[in-house]
């Protein structure tokens, strides 16, 4: 299972967002892009945003999308 959930995830990433105005994110789909891309650049030979020692590239850029480490720009940005 996922810790933290999707729904906390998108939570997070919409914090920003101003009453009246449309999410960021509003489906799993975009959580699992932003995260793979991320970890993609992780293997690749970025270096990781927090310390998370014998983790997985995935599970790394999950943690740095849920302590805002990273974001998910919207459409127009």
């Amino acid at each position: 299972m996922l810790h933290p959930s999707y729904s906390d995830l998108m939570k997070v990433v919409n914090s920003e967002v101003e009453p009246g105005e449309a999410p960021v994110v509003n489906s799993r789909y975009s959580i699992v892009m932003a995260t793979s891309k991320r970890a993609r650049q992780i293997i690749s030979g970025n270096q990781p945003l927090v310390e998370e020692k014998d983790k997985k590239p995935l599970s790394v850029a999950v943690e740095e999308l849920n302590q805002g480490k990273i974001k998910i720009l919207g459409d127009e940005e």
